[in-house]
């Protein structure tokens, strides 16, 4: 039997992988009362009269939407939202596992950014913190953008900044493998849908000079008109410092680093890889198979390999970040999860491993302690940062 195969089974068995379970079970009349009508009026009443005792009298602090239309699913694609319910419930299962965040997957015929803040808008009030999660780009960049200038509670958007944070973890350690500094260290970003433009934020907000990315129209510089949006534009501007032009062929001339958020199997070659500088780090991280699998990788020359998949070395997953930091924002209160907050997480989990070696960059997600140690660097972050409620 395949994974696949064992895995549709399992879910056909137990009709999905949630549930939702009282606190406290309700066997009196006298607990009824308590926990609903009448003694729940007074907890109403209390609310009304100072709206931010919800926090200490309902679920609100603990509580994350995990919102997608299912327009960018993994690497299926636009597949809408049913199809996209059983990876949110995956998800929400990963924030209680880890995070012990209890996280609710709303997936929303919606067509619009307009129709998806207005919907994370109304439903906000029950939340702590909003994860948008899998939608189609640039149409998630605005939605991110318009959520974070109008809810009171931090909205996080895991595709590109879960996946940031992980990846920067990752490279500090490779880097430290290969002998090679950030600030020199020549690093080609291949793909520039939410993951990639992400990651290319986070890089040089890090300290990393010397980042190119290239999408379907080969390598973005400032000034190119073909296959632009705003959002691409902005990191032209921050980026390919000596405006170089052509295919990704030309961007992994003398290049150190390569991180593949393309989103196609098999689309990074081993000649692709054989351009590069010797003790290549290769990232590979479309799910579920991905831009070139490791054995290839090393073939070609490379001393580092990641991919987003958990049956090789050095997972690149979000899931080795969200649930800390959604862990960190929830117990601060923070208005906002911010850029220092993101660096935060990536330096605490790189530095939860300390003699880093080449299969082992990154800890794993079911290493004990991982998510306590990125919630307190991110609670941390926030605290020092101005964004957070609780001091």
């Amino acid at each position: 039997m395949t994974i696949e195969s064992e895995s549709l089974a399992l879910h056909e068995k137990l009709k999905g992988k949630l549930e939702i379970k009282s606190k406290m079970p309700i066997d009196s009349m006298k607990m009824l009362s308590l926990f609903y009508t009448p003694g729940v009026a007074e907890v109403s009443r209390e609310i009304f009269k100072n709206k931010n005792r919800v926090y200490d009298l309902t679920n609100k602090g603990n509580s994350v939407a995990i919102i997608t239309d299912g327009t960018r699913v993994l690497g299926l694609g636009k597949i809408g939202p049913e199809a996209a319910l059983p990876v949110m419930e995956g998800k929400a299962i990963l924030f209680k596992q880890f995070g012990n965040v209890d996280a609710f997957p709303l997936c929303i015929k919606a067509k619009t950014a307009d129709e998806i803040v207005s919907f994370a808008e109304m439903v906000s009030p029950t939340f702590g913190g909003i994860n948008i999660e899998d939608i189609e780009t640039p149409k998630c960049f605005e939605i991110y953008e318009r959520l974070s200038e109008k809810l009171d509670i931090f909205v996080f958007h895991d595709d590109r900044h879960g996946t940031a944070i992980v990846v920067l973890a990752g490279l500090i350690n490779a880097l430290k493998v290969v002998g090679k500094k950030h600030e020199s260290a020549k690093v080609v970003i291949g793909g520039a849908g939410a993951a990639g433009l992400g990651i290319a934020e986070l890089l040089v907000e890090y300290g990393f000079k010397n980042i190119i990315l290239v999408d379907s129209s080969g390598i973005i510089y400032e000034g190119r008109k073909e296959n632009m949006n705003k959002y691409k534009e902005k990191i032209a501007g921050m980026t390919n410092k000596n405006k170089t032009k052509g295919k990704i062929e030309d961007a992994l001339a003398g290049a150190d680093v390569l991180i593949g958020a393309i989103g196609i199997e098999n689309s990074i070659s081993e000649e692709m890889v054989r351009r590069m500088n010797k003790n290549q780090i290769v990232f590979a991280l479309t799910n579920p198979n991905p831009e070139i699998y490791p054995d290839a990788a090393k073939k070609a020359g490379a001393k580092v390999i990641g991919t987003g998949r958990s049956d090789f070395p050095n997972q690149i997953n979000n899931s080795l970040a969200f649930p800390g930091v959604f862990r960190g924002a929830l117990d601060v209160r923070a208005r906002k999860i911010n850029t220092k907050m993101q660096i935060a997480a990536a330096q605490a989990l790189a530095g939860m491993v300390q003699n880093p070696i080449a299969e082992k960059i990154l800890p794993n997600t079911i290493d004990g302690g991982v998510m306590q140690v990125v919630a307190k660097a991110v609670a941390s972050a926030a605290r020092e940062s101005g964004v957070a409620r609780l001091i």
